[in-house]
């Protein structure tokens, strides 16, 4: 019968453990409904406690050897969804068969706990924690469960004896300054992870290890009575402690498993449990991460200043100080105010501090007193602090400094100095942005604009973007640039044309900041104007003198359409990693210099540039000993349309590539020719460039796209002619997630399955469904079809927006297609996990009013359910 019951007892305490979870669940979940989240923790700490216990009794393990809660569960905490972590340790020379201590972990298990385990004797406790810092953190914070306790005494006392705080905390630091950068270095990615982003709880458990540590105590009021924070700082910590812990909680509830990333999926349900809803204008979510980032930036500044006290506690003779001015001193490569009330006193000197960060060699932060000291002036950073001629000049100092200026505004940002200074910025800090194409928060784009402009600038960056450095290196204002991209955004969020907001804005700063006219015309437009060249690039046609004409009286002078590309370039790439590529570069540089010429008065001459083309496609083939006018007959039927929408080098390719399958002068071609397919690694130096040359079929680019769908390719561009001998010549920007070392193999699959694939004709299939990401599921977007006829009415530029899935393209191909409609240019955009597509179209149905309803509404239906 005994045994019976210890058969049963895991069963019995899994639904113990259930009742007891779900209980406080409920309470959990409940909006306003936990008053102290840390009881909460520590209640499902005590149910495993005792859980825990009852399987140990029943192991019979007695005193043979200690049962330890180690990591999070030592802390006497545990989170809905974490892992139970214990160690079992055993005596020197312990006899316990193995076989008993598998079997009591399995038994744990069984009864629903998720047991983290380690059996080590005390010899191999210490030793492990001498090699790994991470052994060394979990039994830190270890706690006697059951078992041994003079054995656990014994291990606490030769664990403590050999703890070096010096070395633990470097181990630490470092780990801290590892961790944020795998996570950006921000707390304000758009899914943090609320535990180990900059400003989750992991940052204040590492305040808590070095501490205890070092001797300085195991709780917040210790370090207030050792003098490492003030009372008001504690009481800060605590607050923002318990709201990342019950964000932390609620997200396991909500998810039903351990998860501490606050992905678009769960970011609602969440909210809801503070009782956040959606509003006009606003979603739950969005007040709850908003109140996240506030949280995780207050740790942010409160863990710098604790860990410098530590640090300086730990090593008080590295402290030294040297005098800057009357107000400040260098120490230890920090500016440290020289008194606490220096900023209560003398507000000027909040900007100066940063100004001094910029130009004082050797300085690389600002240490924990001047922190402190920031943090607790913040009551001082009123209106009248913004508008303080005398800080205005500051700021200008700063802005006109050779050196720091992205350093300093980060800084000036993290300390909440920024927002409080320019009061607009204030309403980015924390603001989402639901567009499926930026991955950080407001505040963070217009940072990394910053950065990304500030990088043009200087010569040890200059092989990222050598055009870029290069206009940057005969830039006489880089100030100019600065303040454009801190103001090109900071309008979002607040309803209405956030570039006509921010121009008014940036037109107040300029006034305030005594910018001279010129100077505030040039920064106005910028700001007013900074997606335009990015329309016009990815999504018109560049061959077309119209365009750049109409672009180049927009911008009106080669200093603004300098200024509005640098601009341009470093938006598009402080949106996310995802967004940029060569592609893209390659467009927005094209359409520089395009606009270069027009402006210097050389507008676009279709026939000069067809001809200074083909001299150098023809200088291109004799290197390759083409025979001569090898490439006659297929120029001779191609048109001017065709030698605008390609350079040389293109041309040269197509000519070497094709000519031998074209048929002479008047032999008419044959409709059952064979496809011919060539590619060859992107001239831009990404993804692959595919030709296509066969007999015209109205449902030819569809194929196209369904095969490169299939295949895992994403088209970029397109351009697509019909050549008079009825053959189709369609050039293709493509690229993959396929490692590029294998191009080779990629190459030969192209050319034979594309060609393949068209030779086979027959009815087209079905798009297939794609699945949709997190981030569309969490927030789509309306489909958007807009149908625009040029001038004359003969040719229409169809512009398509939408949630980016697989299949998407080739189902707008498909409804093209089915309509008989001419595709002479493709432009693809991917915007994060938003596609912008335009094609300039033409066709007999497009002049029918009824048929344009038709092909709008099918297209939209395409892109609803691609």
């Amino acid at each position: 019968m005994g045994f019976s019951v210890a058969v049963d007892l895991p069963a019995s305490l899994r639904e113990q453990l259930r009742a007891g979870k779900s209980a406080v669940f409920e309470r959990l979940c409940a909006p306003q409904g936990v008053r102290n989240i840390h009881a909460v923790l520590k209640e499902l700490a005590v149910q495993a406690d005792a859980a825990l216990r009852a399987l140990w009794q029943d192991a019979g393990f007695g005193e043979q050897l200690a049962l330890v809660a180690v990591g999070g569960y030592g802390r006497g905490e545990l989170f809905p969804y974490s892992d139970v972590d214990v160690l079992l340790l055993l005596p020197e020379g312990s006899e316990v068969e193995p076989a008993r201590l598998e079997a009591f972990i399995g038994r744990c298990w069984d009864a629903g706990l998720e047991i983290g385990s380690s059996v080590r004797t005390l010899d191999e406790c210490l030793s492990e924690a001498a090699k790994d810092v991470t052994v060394q953190t979990a039994l830190l914070e270890s706690r006697h469960l059951c078992g041994n306790k003079r054995l656990f005494t014994a291990f606490r006392k030769a664990f403590d004896a050999a703890m070096d705080p010096d070395a633990f905390f470097l181990a630490k630091s470092q780990e801290m300054r590892h961790r944020h950068q795998k996570h950006d270095g921000t707390p304000y990615s758009l899914e943090p992870n609320c535990k180990e982003s900059p400003g989750g709880l992991r940052d204040l458990h590492t305040v808590r290890w070095v501490a205890q540590a070092a001797g300085f105590g195991k709780r917040w009021e210790d370090y207030a009575r050792n003098g490492l924070a003030t009372p008001f700082e504690v009481q800060q910590i605590k607050r923002n402690e318990a709201l990342l812990s019950l964000i932390r909680a609620r997200l396991h509830a909500v998810a039903k498993r351990r998860e501490d990333r606050l992905v678009f999926d769960l970011q609602t349900a969440v909210a809801q449990t503070f009782g956040y809803e959606n509003e006009t204008g606003r979603r739950a979510s969005e007040a709850l991460m908003r109140r996240y980032y506030w949280a995780a930036k207050a740790v942010t500044q409160l863990t710098e200043i604790l860990m410098l006290n530590i640090a300086e506690r730990l090593n008080p003779q590295s402290a030294t100080l040297t005098r800057i001015n009357d107000r400040f001193f260098e120490k230890g490569g920090t500016i440290e105010v020289a008194s606490d009330d220096l900023y209560e006193k003398d507000p000027h000197a909040i900007l100066e501090t940063f100004l001094l960060y910029q130009k004082t060699i050797g300085v690389n932060g600002l240490s924990a007193r001047t922190l402190r000291a920031l943090y607790n002036a913040r009551g001082r950073m009123d209106s009248r602090f913004s508008n303080d001629p005398v800080n205005h000049a500051t700021f200008m100092r700063m802005l006109l400094e050779p050196r720091g200026i992205t350093h300093a505004i980060r800084l000036m940002n993290q300390t909440s100095v920024l927002g409080r200074y320019l009061r607009v910025f204030r309403g980015t800090v924390g603001q989402m942005q639901h567009d499926l194409f930026h991955v950080y928060t407001v505040d963070q784009h217009i940072l990394m604009v910053l950065r990304n402009v500030r990088r043009f600038f200087i010569a040890e960056h200059a092989h990222e973007y050598p055009f870029c450095s290069q206009l940057a290196a005969g830039w006489d204002k880089p100030w100019i640039l600065y303040v454009a991209a801190l103001f090109h955004d900071i309008a979002k969020g607040r309803g209405g044309d956030h570039s006509e907001l921010g121009a008014r804005d940036v037109r107040r700063f300029c006034q305030k900041h005594g910018v001279g006219r010129e100077d505030t015309r040039l920064i106005e437009f910028l700001v007013a104007n900074h997606l335009v060249m990015s329309n016009v690039a990815q999504k018109q046609d560049l061959s077309d003198p119209e365009v750049i004409g109409a672009f180049a009286q927009r911008v009106g002078s080669e200093r603004y359409l300098t200024a509005l590309y640098l601009l341009t370039v470093a938006d598009i790439r402080g949106t996310s990693p995802r967004v940029w590529n060569a592609w893209k570069g390659k467009l927005l540089e094209d359409t520089y210099r395009r606009t270069s010429r027009a402006l210097g008065g050389h507008l676009p001459d279709p026939d000069a540039e067809v001809e200074a083309r083909k001299r150098e496609a023809l200088t291109l083939l004799q290197l390759h000993a083409q025979p001569f006018e090898a490439h006659k007959a297929l120029w001779d039927t191609l048109d001017v349309s065709y030698f605008m929408r390609h350079d040389a080098g293109e041309i040269a390719w197509h000519a070497k590539k094709l000519s031998r399958f074209v048929a002479p002068k008047g032999i008419p071609a044959d409709p059952h020719a064979k496809a011919i397919v060539r590619a060859r690694l992107s001239p831009v130096g990404e993804g692959l460039q595919v030709v296509v040359y066969t007999p015209d079929q109205p449902d030819l680019f569809a194929r196209i796209c369904g095969y490169f769908d299939q295949a895992s390719f994403s088209i970029l561009d397109a351009r697509v002619h019909t050549a008079t001998n009825g053959y189709a010549l369609d050039t293709f920007q493509v690229v993959t997630t396929f490692l590029p070392e294998h191009y080779r193999e990629l190459i030969s699959m192209v050319e034979t399955n594309l060609a393949q694939t068209l030779d086979a004709w027959g009815e087209l299939p079905a798009p297939s469904r794609g699945r949709v990401s997190r981030r569309v599921r969490s927030f789509p977007i309306q489909p958007r079809v807009y149908l625009t006829p040029d001038e004359k009415a003969q040719r229409w530029l169809l512009t398509i927006s939408a949630s980016d899935r697989a299949g998407l393209l080739y189902s707008v191909a498909r409804v093209l297609a089915r309509h008989h409609l001419h595709l002479q240019l493709a432009k693809v955009t991917t915007l994060g996990e938003r596609v912008e597509d335009s094609f300039l179209i033409s066709g007999p149905e497009l002049h029918g009013q009824r048929a344009q309803l038709a092909i709008e509404t099918e297209l939209i239906e395409a892109l609803e359910t691609a």
